[in-house]
């Protein structure tokens, strides 16, 4: 009798573990699909920002059938940089930037949810060059006739490289973050078409899903990029950590000597470094950021 009833007990333990682990698997699921997306309301950017005493002004565009998101914040008479977020991301990656009274005086700053992220149709994503088309128009929708420079992280970098190359007459400077530009050095990672086409991608939050399905196009976007380079013709600065383990430094050097026609090449290596630089050398960035009218 005390065996039957201690089997009875044991069987009754393991459907509780079970019936636990699967309500902590559906939450979890549920909550990665509608919480972890990565972004910031724009009321609560406007707020954060209001209580630094900066206006922030937040706007949606429909081009070529995509919603594009961005924040701005400076005069619409002054040169333009713009910021491009890396995968995934938002453009509240640059938020600190936007915020900065010293780069205000001189520019006006603007900081795009690429396709697919933020509130720019959030879950569609697009290949590099389709992504090039829409942020290259909303650059067109922006132009005041000053000069626009283009600040790109991970994998912000290829874009607006492709940016460049496709719109010479409006960019005029580049500054690239720890850019994800060379083909060769992208790891084959099979697990990755296992998390887009299993039933095992609903298990992954929903911004990490569609950062996965970009990423995993990523190579061949790279390999088709390589005749791009020689078409940028405006100022670039590359930084880089050498000690980035998501895109390691070669990427630098690689991009360095593919930008043939480039009317300047600057390479500022950060020693012992991570691959997020955006945030931990800010003051750096900022010092580049500062110089981008000065004559290269």
């Amino acid at each position: 009798m005390l065996n039957s009833i201690t089997v009875g007990q044991k069987e009754k333990t393991k459907k509780k573990i079970f019936m636990v682990m699967g309500i902590v698997i559906a939450a979890w699921a549920l909550l990665g699909q509608f919480f972890m997306q990565d972004r910031i309301s724009d009321k609560e950017a406007k707020k954060e920002f209001d209580a630094k005493g900066i206006a922030l002004t937040t706007t949606t565009v429909k081009i070529n059938s995509v919603s594009m998101h961005y924040a701005k914040t400076g005069s619409d008479t002054m040169p333009t940089i713009v910021f491009v977020h890396g995968s995934p991301g938002s453009w509240s990656a640059f938020k600190r930037y936007l915020q900065d009274t010293d780069l205000l005086k001189h520019y006006r700053l603007i900081a795009i949810d690429r396709p697919g992220f933020g509130y720019s149709d959030f879950g569609e994503t697009a290949g590099l060059s389709q992504q090039a088309a829409v942020v290259g128009a909303l650059l067109h929708q922006i132009d005041n006739t000053k000069p626009i420079y283009l600040v790109g992280h991970s994998y912000g970098g290829p874009l607006i490289i492709k940016l460049a190359a496709e719109n010479t007459t409006i960019i005029k400077g580049l500054v690239i973050l720890s850019g994800a530009v060379d083909p060769g050095q992208e790891k084959k990672e099979l697990w990755r078409p296992v998390l887009i086409y299993s039933p095992l991608r609903w298990l992954v939050p929903s911004v990490l899903r569609y950062s996965n399905e970009e990423l995993w196009w990523l190579k061949k976007n790279l390999v088709k990029l390589k005749d791009d380079f020689p078409k940028v013709i405006c100022p670039v600065t590359i930084m880089h950590g050498d000690k980035d383990v998501l895109v390691p430094y070669a990427n630098a050097g690689y991009a360095q000597r593919r930008l043939i026609n480039a009317a300047s090449v600057k390479m500022v290596t950060l020693h012992n470094e991570n691959h997020f630089i955006v945030w931990t050398q800010y003051e750096a960035i900022k010092t580049v950021l500062s110089t981008l009218q000065t004559p290269q």
